[in-house]
């Protein structure tokens, strides 16, 4: 995946190349962002819990 087409979703923070983010299904993304976070087992992770992720993927920390 080129970093020059991700994308992170507003809402739910995953990071994406879709038109419409396939977590939450909103279409509305920053291109500004920072940190990486790679959720495999959300239901057996802290991190996940703390940054409320349901679903397994690669998310930004934070997001402008």
């Amino acid at each position: 995946m080129g970093l020059e087409k991700q994308k992170v979703c507003r809402r739910c923070k995953r990071i994406v190349i879709e038109e419409k983010c396939p977590v939450c299904g909103v279409a509305e993304f920053s291109r500004t962002w920072k940190g990486v976070v790679l959720i495999n087992d959300p239901k057996g992770s802290e991190i996940a819990e703390l940054l409320d992720i349901k679903v397994p993927g690669k998310y930004a920390l934070w997001v402008k």
